[in-house]
Formats: structure tokens, sequence, C-alpha cells
């Protein structure tokens, strides 16, 4: 399989659609991304109700688009506040998905398309056995799967190859390791990792008094925790300066330092932003390095969760957005 056009940093562009976006900044910043060898553009269908995929579409006019890699997810139903409240990936409905996703894009095939998330009551093999479909008639190149088990996985794998899984990886949440990333790597799948900076916890900017609706509902930030959290970034920090990086930087070049077949997402929206974020790829970290970053933030000394932990069964939520 050519996996050549996946570049080791992607470019997460959900929040170029938020209301602090500036449009023309944002496709700037893809441009940029392209002239700098980025050829990963991660986005959903449901990104602002697909005001996301128009903007990228947009910004790939006159652009090689075979030197792009698009990456799509499709599923998630949103209301028009912006909350998600259920998943719809019932195997009829995703070439319905799909054809949206082609016209907004403005393009004749997706590179790698999955679904949000799995629903317990669908089979995984037939999700899988719909878009590999899709495959078959030319309109997508390979298929992912975000936030799955170990179990889907190998599921989802026995139907047709799984191209890469997506799942959130930082320094305050490393759960991947226990049992995905010994999949993946068993398999021969890539990660493509997102919140590598922890919500923007891992930014090197958050205060105790910041705040930030986007992570209200989020245990890390709690009035409890954040205190406990930001003391073991101020510890981070100071190996960040001896190297003459950001904390932001040194989050995602650890990210990097894991593995060649870890893909972590940067989710910037300026090019200024963007030029910053790629100054990881040239930070090269050895082992003792890895140590004092791990003893640094120790996972047995975070205060609480990071990411939702969402199950659904019939399009509903099954599972509370954090376990206890």
């Amino acid at each position: 399989m050519n996996k050549r056009k996946v570049s080791r940093l992607g470019l997460g562009c959900d929040r170029m659609s938020n209301a602090n976006s500036d449009r023309a900044e944002s496709i700037a910043t893809m441009h940029a991304a392209f002239d700098a060898g980025m050829t990963h553009m991660n986005t959903a269908d449901f990104y602002t109700s697909g005001h996301n995929e128009m903007l990228i579409g947009e910004a790939l006019k006159g652009c090689n688009r075979d030197k792009v890699f698009l990456s799509v997810k499709f599923g998630a139903l949103v209301a028009p506040n912006g909350v998600m409240y259920g998943l719809d990936v019932r195997p009829q409905h995703i070439k319905n998905y799909l054809s949206y996703t082609l016209k907004r894009l403005n393009v004749d095939y997706i590179d790698l398309y999955q679904p949000a998330r799995i629903d317990l009551a669908i089979p995984v093999e037939e999700i899988i056995g719909a878009i590999s479909d899709m495959i078959k008639a030319g309109y997508v190149k390979h298929i992912g799967l975000t936030q799955v088990d170990a179990e889907t996985l190998r599921k989802a794998h026995s139907v047709h190859t799984i191209r890469l899984v997506e799942y959130q990886y930082s320094l305050f949440n490393r759960s991947i390791e226990r049992d995905i990333l010994p999949t993946t790597r068993e398999l021969g799948i890539d990660v493509v990792a997102f919140g590598t900076l922890a919500h923007g916890l891992l930014g090197g900017t958050w205060t105790k008094d910041k705040v930030d609706h986007s992570t209200a509902h989020i245990p890390l930030f709690s009035k409890e925790n954040i205190e406990k959290n930001l003391s073991l970034i101020d510890a981070l920090r100071k190996i960040a300066e001896e190297k003459h990086l950001t904390v932001a930087q040194l989050a995602v070049a650890w990210v990097l330092a894991k593995g060649e077949d870890i893909l972590p997402l940067i989710g910037a929206r300026k090019v200024q932003q963007l030029q910053e974020s790629m100054k990881s790829l040239d930070v090269h970290l050895n082992e003792s390095d890895m140590k004092r970053i791990e003893e640094a933030i120790p996972e047995t000394e975070i205060a609480g969760e990071s990411f939702p932990q969402m199950k659904f069964k019939n399009g509903v939520v099954v599972r509370p957005y954090f376990s206890v």
C-alpha cells in the first residue's frame, strides 16, 4: 500500500471554521501547509455543519489534488447550536454522506473516510463493508477508524485493510499505549494523534482563571484539577526552556518521538501558528529526554480525564461523557 502521501504532521482543520477564525487567514494557512510539504488535511462533514469542508474545497482550488491527503469523518449528529446529540453510521446512509462531502470539497474522491464513532448496535463489519463498496466505486481510497477499542479494530481490519486509526494522544492522555498502540503495530496500521496539546492545556499560556466554554465539561480543567495540572506543566516548561522551545513544541515533539507510525495533528489557524508548530519536526529527543518529560508529567499525577468516553447504541449515547 502506498503511504507516501501522508505527511508526518497533519493539519486538523476544525478550528478554522469557528467564530473567531478569519476565512482568508485560514486559506492562507492551508496554502502555507501545502507549500511546506504538509499533505494531510483532517476534517469532518459535521464540522460547522459542512462549512469546514467548503472552506477546504476553496483552498484546494488551483492545487494539485493528488498531492493532498484528505481525511474525512462522518456520522455525528449536530444540532444548530453546535452540540453533538447522536450518531448515525447506518450502512445505507454512508453513500449519502459521501455524496455531500464530495460536493462540498469539490473533489472526485476522498483519501481516507471514517466513521466518527462506532454504533454498538451495528456490526462494525457492516459499516466497513459499506465504505469498501465506495472504494470499489472509486470514491474513497482508504478506510480509517476513530477512538475504537482493540477488538473492534481487529474485526474491522478483517473485512478491509484499515489505513489509519485516529486517537487522542498527549502527555495528559496516554491511554492509547495500553491496548490500541500494540494492536495497530501488530496489524501495521498508523495512528493519527489528535489533541496533542490536551485541548490547549499544553499550549503553554493557560492560567487557572482562564474561561473557555469549550473546555468547561472536561475534568482536566475543573476548579479542583486545574491548579494541579498547571503545576505539572510548570515542570515541563523548565525542560522546554532548556531546549529553547515552547511548551507546545516540546509536547508535539514528544508525540512525534513515540514512533514513526504516530502522525500528530496540529490545529493551527494562522500561518505563524503553523510555522511555530512545524518546528517540532526539527526537535530530536533522546531516551533521557523522554524520561525527563514523562517524569515531569507522571500519569499518576494527572488530575481528571481529558476526553469524552462516548459510546453509542442505536444512535444515542449509552455511556456518560466521562467514566467515573
